[in-house]
């Protein structure tokens, strides 16, 4: 079973003060919730004094939020980036970045996150010719994505292709849009991850 989240996915930006782009083209129109009401959701209390539990707990819920992950999945997601050589934040966003639904979503082949987790759960997204259902499956360099399907199907991708048609394709990623197919072309860096996220912060919580 797909892990979920449930809640309003415009009030999770509003939680967490930034856009978390959890709405495909929504968010880069004047409709975006944090555009036109830039304070938390609920009930409005005077503004508590932050600590830096606080903080570093925000920080972990807009990362978790951002790539659509709940606790537990994060949990496993920084014990492997914690066994792996280097710097365990470089490579715990490296870990969210490769995984397949938001290889979709960056390649451009869906509206949202949520449509690209859809896609893959359903069985549209080929890697290597062979078909994958699993969102969380980490890319390697090499691998070729390819979305199959009916002509609705199709179409509602070329339609995503077209919207965003003017962001910027990582470096680590190669688009055939025509083909509606993509490749990894390297493992991502650290600067390919364009969100804005302070992994130290996430470090100093979850190492406690």
């Amino acid at each position: 079973v797909m892990a979920r989240n449930d809640t309003n996915v415009c009030k999770l930006c509003r939680r967490e003060g930034v856009k978390l782009f959890l709405k495909g083209q929504r968010c880069f129109s004047e409709k975006c919730a944090v555009n036109r009401r830039n304070y938390p959701p609920g009930q409005h209390v005077r503004p508590k004094k932050g600590t830096d539990y606080g903080t570093q707990l925000r920080e972990k819920q807009k990362c978790k939020r951002i790539y659509g992950v709940l606790e537990t999945q994060f949990m496993n997601y920084f014990s492997q980036a914690q066994r792996q050589k280097g710097n365990t934040g470089d490579n715990l966003l490296i870990l969210l970045e490769r995984r397949l639904d938001n290889v979709v979503l960056s390649l451009g082949l869906a509206f949202s996150r949520f449509d690209a987790r859809q896609m893959v759960a359903h069985g549209h997204v080929y890697v290597n010719g062979r078909r994958l259902d699993i969102p969380s499956y980490l890319v390697r360099s090499g691998d070729e994505i390819e979305v199959r399907g009916k002509e609705q199907l199709k179409k509602k991708v070329t339609d995503a292709i077209e919207m965003n048609k003017g962001r910027p394709l990582p470096a680590w990623l190669e688009a055939q849009p025509t083909e509606l197919k993509g490749k990894i072309v390297q493992l991502p860096k650290r600067e390919d991850v364009s969100s804005e996220i302070n992994e130290q912060l996430i470090i100093e919580l979850c190492s406690k």
